[in-house]
């Protein structure tokens, strides 16, 4: 059981730390976002993994009762090959400390959930007191798109039951079909692929552990990454020239594309829409794609390595 538990710290740290900084400092994903979105949940989904059995092997050897409900049922070789008993002191400290870590993860990731059906739920407040009154002889009940009396122009997806896309008078007024269609496969595209509980679930990580390098590094590539991935939807239903107007043609009145402005985001997706990067080969993109969702099952492999050399 020790060397499995050294194993995976190991492996967890590695993808904690190293890994997530060399991600981080790639490139490629900005040439292909939805795999770069893909890599980095497959190795938060591997450091996870890790810390896991890590604590259910800890656990099994601490305790009697979770080791009779781990075990109970495996031959006799098999739980003499995991040699469950004594466990060294360093083991249980291990042990205790990712309990305590498990603890507060799920406290932090119930309490983002919480957090955003009560943020979701007073969005959904404001646009029904933004909304107009429909005349006598309409339903009540909106449709998926809902339009609001602004001067400016915006557009965004409202996720809730039922989800709504929400534009503004504005942003009608200033854009063109093929415009407002770019925005709206835009925003589809954001729907489609559940983003916006991937955005929760980065930053309820981040939150919780912000001194990991994987779950602040994690956060802060996802925000960008999705809306890379939902312009890429976009441009190639609508073209990449339309859809960097409607991007300037939403955003220049906030200022974002001054030389003062730190927010740079729009300006990289401009420059990236009007000058796209070479994509990566097919059987690159298969190979990264491949390795990426074999690396949650390393530590699967390590956990189970002794009980099947046992059997074998």
């Amino acid at each position: 059981m020790t060397g499995c538990l050294i194993l995976l710290t190991v492996l967890g740290l590695t993808a904690a730390v190293p890994v997530a900084r060399a991600l981080d400092r790639a490139v490629w994903p900005e040439r292909e976002p939805v795999l770069g979105l893909w890599v980095w949940q497959c190795l938060v989904v591997t450091a996870l993994l890790s810390c896991l059995t890590a604590l259910a092997l800890g656990m099994a050897g601490i305790f009697r009762t979770v080791r009779e409900d781990l075990f109970g049922s495996a031959p006799p070789a098999v739980v003499a090959a995991y040699n469950l008993s004594p466990v060294p002191a360093w083991a249980v400290a291990l042990t205790l400390l990712l309990a305590a870590g498990a603890a507060w993860t799920v406290a932090v990731l119930v309490g983002r959930l919480r957090a955003v059906r009560r943020a979701q739920g007073a969005a959904r407040d404001r646009l029904r007191e933004r909304a107009p009154e429909l005349p006598d002889g309409l339903p009540a009940k909106g449709g998926p798109l809902l339009v609001l009396e602004d001067e400016y122009p915006d557009a965004w997806w409202a996720p809730g039951s039922p989800a709504r896309l929400v534009v503004t008078t504005g942003a009608l007024h200033r854009l063109t079909d093929g415009q407002l269609d770019a925005v709206f496969t835009h925003e589809r595209g954001h729907a489609r692929a559940r983003h916006d509980w991937l955005l929760h679930l980065s930053a309820g990580f981040a939150e919780g552990f912000p001194r990991v390098p994987l779950f602040s590094l994690f956060c802060e590539r996802t925000h960008r990454l999705v809306e890379l991935a939902a312009d890429d939807t976009a441009a190639r239903r609508c073209g990449q020239v339309t859809t960097a107007l409607a991007l300037v043609e939403l955003n220049q009145h906030r200022g974002v594309f001054s030389c003062a402005s730190s927010r740079r985001l729009l300006a990289d997706r401009v420059d990236r829409l009007l000058t796209p990067p070479p994509r990566l080969r097919t059987r690159t993109r298969v190979l990264t794609a491949t390795t990426a969702a074999c690396a949650p099952l390393l530590p699967l492999l390590i956990t189970f390595a002794p009980g099947i050399d046992a059997l074998g």
